[in-house]
């Protein structure tokens, strides 16, 4: 007996484990990424490109290599070319007009607000003392975070023979919000146009008569470049 004893022992031993699960961030959030790129979208399907239609067109994108998420802007502003009627040429020599872009601003903007006691630190009250300074916590009653992602692009384009230029879009500037917010400790409360709805800790949250489906889509109109399309 003693010895089926020690054996189911070993055999159990044998059996548990543990395990570890590694957990990482990327160097860029989610949200600020869907920020930015939203703002993308907005600014460029605000373009009104219809002068360039049935024109064989490069796109000069030299000025805006630098910016943040740069092959984002590019490629979207390609597909909103091709879906704008024009013939787009990879290489400048193929095409009779340019179409030069520029960006004024692509980053983001953080705002906090907080209603309660923030974190503070206490030094120790005995002069000389090597005693370790005391830290409270922070206290919120109600904390909101804003971040908000600006796009500010221009347009325009020339014929590449004559060098006369044949249209311009004018600034075109665009923003994209979110907002997260917590009350006595609970939350965040997640609302803002990379959202639909009102989100609670990442999870749709769904509020009779005070959050409706209905009322959800006049928030997000319809862009060009986030829509599937066939072209023929």
């Amino acid at each position: 007996m003693p010895n089926r004893l020690a054996i189911t022992l070993l055999l159990l031993a044998a059996w548990a484990g543990c395990g570890t699960t590694k957990w990482t961030d990327t160097a860029r959030t989610a949200t600020e990424q869907l920020l930015i790129s939203d703002s993308i979208d907005r600014a460029i399907s605000h373009l009104d490109l219809r002068a360039i239609a049935g024109k064989k067109v490069y796109l000069d994108d030299t000025y805006v290599k630098h910016v943040t998420d740069t092959a984002y802007l590019v490629s979207s502003l390609r597909q909103h070319i091709l879906g704008s009627g024009a013939i787009l040429k990879d290489k400048r020599d193929e095409a009779d007009y340019i179409v030069e872009v520029r960006a004024g601003a692509v980053g983001t903007d953080r705002h906090d607000v907080l209603f309660g006691v923030p974190q503070t630190t206490i030094p120790s009250l005995i002069p000389f003392a090597s005693l370790p300074s005391t830290t409270i916590p922070e206290i919120p009653l109600v904390k909101r975070t804003e971040q908000q992602a600006v796009t500010k692009i221009a347009v325009f384009a020339y014929n590449r023979h004559t060098g006369r230029p044949i249209w311009q879009s004018g600034i075109v500037p665009f923003e994209s919000k979110a907002r997260a917010v917590w009350v006595f400790g609970a939350g965040p409360f997640q609302r803002g146009h990379i959202y639909q709805g009102t989100n609670f800790a990442g999870g749709r949250l769904n509020i009779p008569f005070i959050d409706p489906a209905g009322l959800l889509s006049g928030d997000y109109p319809p862009v060009s470049i986030a829509e599937e399309a066939y072209y023929g």
